[in-house]
């Protein structure tokens, strides 16, 4: 996307390989009640600090997640992450 769609600059690198790793896992994670796959998002914090290609403490963790949801990335339902759309 250009930024003359976009005007916000692009999310840094960790943060979009943060999301390639959850949006994989929610994706693949079994659907919740609504029948939509979702993770909770201590176990997407839990998961981000435990792939070490990452190499991500507990507190970027949780900023790329409150990135990924400030930018649409990623919706919240009851403490459950949601994939927003995924592009394969």
């Amino acid at each position: 996307m250009s930024l003359t769609d976009n005007p916000r600059p692009p999310l840094p690198t960790w943060i979009t390989d943060a999301y390639e790793v959850l949006s994989t896992r929610i994706v693949d994670s079994s659907a919740d009640h609504d029948g939509v796959p979702s993770i909770d998002r201590e176990r997407a914090v839990s998961i981000l600090t435990e792939i070490e290609e990452l190499a991500l403490e507990r507190v970027d963790a949780e900023h790329a997640i409150t990135r990924l949801l400030e930018r649409g990335y990623l919706y919240e339902v009851d403490g459950e992450l949601r994939v927003t759309s995924r592009s394969d």
